[in-house]
Protein backbone atom coordinates (compact mmCIF):
# COMPACT_ATOMS: atom_id res chain seq x y z
CA UNK A 1 0.00 0.00 0.00
CA UNK A 2 1.56 3.52 -0.73
CA UNK A 3 0.50 6.02 1.67
CA UNK A 4 0.62 10.09 1.37
CA UNK A 5 0.31 13.24 3.61
CA UNK A 6 0.62 17.12 2.66
CA UNK A 7 2.24 18.56 5.30
CA UNK A 8 1.47 22.00 5.97
CA UNK A 9 2.14 25.21 8.63
CA UNK A 10 3.41 28.24 8.76
CA UNK A 11 7.78 28.66 7.27
CA UNK A 12 9.57 28.16 10.40
CA UNK A 13 11.69 25.46 12.72
CA UNK A 14 9.07 23.69 13.20
CA UNK A 15 7.48 23.13 10.20
CA UNK A 16 11.09 21.82 8.96
CA UNK A 17 11.39 19.59 11.77
CA UNK A 18 7.73 18.15 11.10
CA UNK A 19 9.04 17.65 7.56
CA UNK A 20 12.39 15.71 9.06
CA UNK A 21 10.41 13.67 11.54
CA UNK A 22 8.00 12.53 9.16
CA UNK A 23 11.63 11.59 6.51
CA UNK A 24 13.01 9.74 9.54
CA UNK A 25 9.88 7.55 9.72
CA UNK A 26 10.37 6.66 6.30
CA UNK A 27 8.38 9.14 4.85
CA UNK A 28 9.64 10.33 1.10
CA UNK A 29 9.61 13.56 -0.33
CA UNK A 30 7.45 13.80 -3.00
CA UNK A 31 7.65 16.50 -5.68
CA UNK A 32 8.48 20.62 -4.87
CA UNK A 33 7.40 21.92 -1.69
CA UNK A 34 4.87 24.91 -2.01
CA UNK A 35 4.50 28.52 -0.57
CA UNK A 36 2.05 30.79 -0.22
CA UNK A 37 1.63 33.87 1.74
CA UNK A 38 -1.38 34.52 4.48
CA UNK A 39 -2.31 38.00 4.22
CA UNK A 40 -4.38 37.94 7.53
CA UNK A 41 -1.90 36.09 9.76
CA UNK A 42 1.11 37.69 7.54
CA UNK A 43 3.14 35.00 7.15
CA UNK A 44 4.41 32.37 4.58
CA UNK A 45 2.98 29.01 4.69
CA UNK A 46 4.72 26.16 3.62
CA UNK A 47 3.68 22.35 2.19
CA UNK A 48 5.36 19.60 1.48
CA UNK A 49 3.64 16.30 -0.42
CA UNK A 50 4.96 12.80 1.49
CA UNK A 51 4.46 9.08 0.74
CA UNK A 52 5.26 6.00 1.96
CA UNK A 53 5.08 2.52 0.82
CA UNK A 54 3.74 0.05 3.34
CA UNK A 55 4.36 -3.70 2.79
CA UNK A 56 1.29 -6.65 3.73
CA UNK A 57 -0.98 -3.86 4.97
CA UNK A 58 -4.04 -3.19 3.28
CA UNK A 59 -5.94 0.31 2.56
CA UNK A 60 -8.34 1.19 5.36
CA UNK A 61 -10.27 5.07 6.01
CA UNK A 62 -9.14 4.05 9.66
CA UNK A 63 -5.61 4.41 8.77
CA UNK A 64 -4.28 7.12 11.08
CA UNK A 65 -1.45 8.82 7.87
CA UNK A 66 0.79 10.20 11.25
CA UNK A 67 0.85 6.68 12.96
CA UNK A 68 3.32 5.41 9.96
Amino acid sequence: MKLYRFLTGPDDAAFCRRVSAALNKGWALQGDPSLTFDPVKGTVICGQAVVKEVADVEWSDEIKLSDW
